[in-house]
């Protein structure tokens, strides 16, 4: 008999055990003070029945899903590329293992923007079609990428050895200029007689760069179509990209059978009306997976706008510099993940990429007349000493632990309504229920990950210390960021009742 209840009393402690295990929330914490740059913790909190009525609850509901999530990343720009490619091979691979990989010390980016063509983070401006004044090549025959073969080429293919399902979206910031009306890398428009050739350049491209193991996933149309103060940069109105898609480039895509997505857009937050102009023409948009945004101006519900009128259609973030001082000794981390992470992906997009992966200590390099000279990269690079910065931290909260295939579930923000139970105040075993909101919540965005995982990304952004309870499965668990503090929490799944 006490042979049995000595084995019952053991494997009771080994369930007990397993199941706390179960429940226990991992975190990685950004302090503003620097003392913590996305850390993991040592300390493990666990769910509980305690439910502490002190604390505003943030709400994880699994069941309720939105957007599939295809991943994080940078703009791996000409200029990034040419200082990752001066670099020794062996610091090079360092830095890009510990960017891509998917190692306990990497931020697994997994997602990639490339230029077609230079972009402003360019040495100098070039295209695939470079002719000489006064000449004219319809059948691309003079089409090369021979300068991405020297930087963009040779970096993303170390990239895809790293990680060989990186998602890459390219985007032009001009046509060449014997395709447009100022013969000018900077500004002007695409001639009328240049649309049919200037798809065949977008099909060339993809083509190309496939033959160099580098597979397009996507492309926008225009980077920045409302810009022309870039160098370089082309100005498109939205029923001249209506006319270029539903007549040029669509059917180029259908005939040659390319599964790279359309996007339209690739600009502000404070034009929806440019996206779903396009959209409204059913010719044109049959060829278009969704529309994609910057957040230079406007704001991120524009993006859920879209979305309502067009859910059928893709929504995606493509572009935002985040900088600092890399003298200073505290980090605005609540800033940009707040801003741009939390709010990007709980306003419908599929993906969060930052612009310019690297640069050096001058934001070199850039070009003249347009160029971005305070574009400060994720890494600032000089020779082969590589320092991380705002925006590396800022990407590696949600690149690390939400891969590509997470979807985005509930999780309760400031502005929904709360219900309470509480006591009757003259007969005790007699409860009353109440609602609020909660507009003490501190900003947050929730995941269920492919290997089955929770994640949830948290910025404090008031002025004091805050603790929360997190609700989940019917359990608690209070945990507290300090004033400028970021955390990513993951736990597993197990309460795992999803229809």
């Amino acid at each position: 008999m006490k042979l049995i209840l000595l084995l019952t009393t053991c494997l009771f402690s080994a369930f007990h055990h397993h199941a706390q295990e179960n429940k226990e929330i991992e975190s990685w914490i950004t302090s503003q003070d620097r003392t913590r740059l996305f850390q993991k913790e040592n300390k493990v909190i666990s769910f509980s029945k305690e439910n502490n009525p002190r604390y505003p609850a943030i709400i994880i509901d699994p069941n309720q899903t939105m957007q599939t999530i295809d991943g994080f990343g940078f703009a791996v720009t000409g200029g990034s590329a040419e200082l990752l490619m001066k670099m020794e091979a062996k610091k090079r691979r360092e830095i890009l293992q510990n960017v891509y990989g998917t190692n306990p010390e990497d931020i697994g980016v997994s997602y990639v923007r490339l230029s077609i063509g230079s972009s402003d983070l360019n040495s100098f401006t070039f295209s695939y079609n470079d002719l000489e004044k006064g000449e004219e090549d319809y059948k691309l025959e003079k089409f090369s990428l021979s300068q991405d073969l020297r930087d963009v080429v040779p970096v993303m293919r170390e990239i895809l050895e790293i990680n060989p399902e990186i998602k890459v979206m390219g985007s032009p910031w001009s046509a060449p200029l014997w395709m447009k009306t100022n013969d000018n890398i900077r500004g002007g428009k695409l001639k009328e007689d240049c649309y049919e050739v200037y798809a065949d350049y977008f099909v060339k491209y993809i083509l190309e760069m496939k033959e160099q193991g580098i597979s397009i996933d996507a492309i926008t149309i225009q980077n920045e179509p409302m810009n022309s103060r870039n160098t370089p940069s082309m100005s498109w109105f939205w029923f001249e990209q209506a006319d270029f898609i539903k007549n040029h480039l669509g059917p180029k895509f259908k005939e040659n059978k390319l599964s790279t997505k359309i996007v339209i857009f690739d600009h502000n937050t404070d034009r929806p009306d440019y996206p779903l102009s396009i959209l409204q023409d059913t010719a044109a948009s049959k060829f278009i997976d969704g529309s994609a945004f910057h957040n230079y101006r406007g704001n991120m519900e524009s993006m859920s706008m879209v979305h309502r009128a067009r859910p059928d259609k893709n929504i995606y973030f493509t572009e935002q510099m985040v900088t600092e001082n890399p003298q200073s000794d505290s980090i605005d981390i609540t800033g940009p993940v707040n801003r741009l992470v939390i709010e990007g992906i709980n306003n419908w997009s599929r993906n969060i990429i930052l612009w310019n992966l690297a640069a050096d200590p001058e934001n070199d390099p850039h070009t003249s007349n347009g160029g971005c000279s305070m574009c400060q990269g994720a890494l600032t690079i000089n020779g082969n000493k590589v320092s991380r910065n705002l925006a590396f931290y800022t990407i590696a909260h949600a690149s690390k632990l939400v891969r590509p295939g997470s979807r985005k579930i509930y999780s309760t923000q400031g502005d929904d309504p709360i219900v309470y139970i509480y006591q009757d105040e003259q007969r005790p075993m007699v409860n009353r229920v109440w609602s609020s909101n909660q507009n003490n919540l501190l900003p947050n965005v929730a995941f269920k990950t492919p290997d089955d995982k929770i994640v949830l990304i948290v910025a404090n952004t008031s002025l004091g210390k805050n603790s929360f309870k997190i609700q989940y499965g019917g359990e608690f668990a209070v945990l507290s960021l300090d004033p400028g503090s970021v955390g990513t929490f993951i736990w597993k799944n197990y309460n795992n009742n999803e229809k």
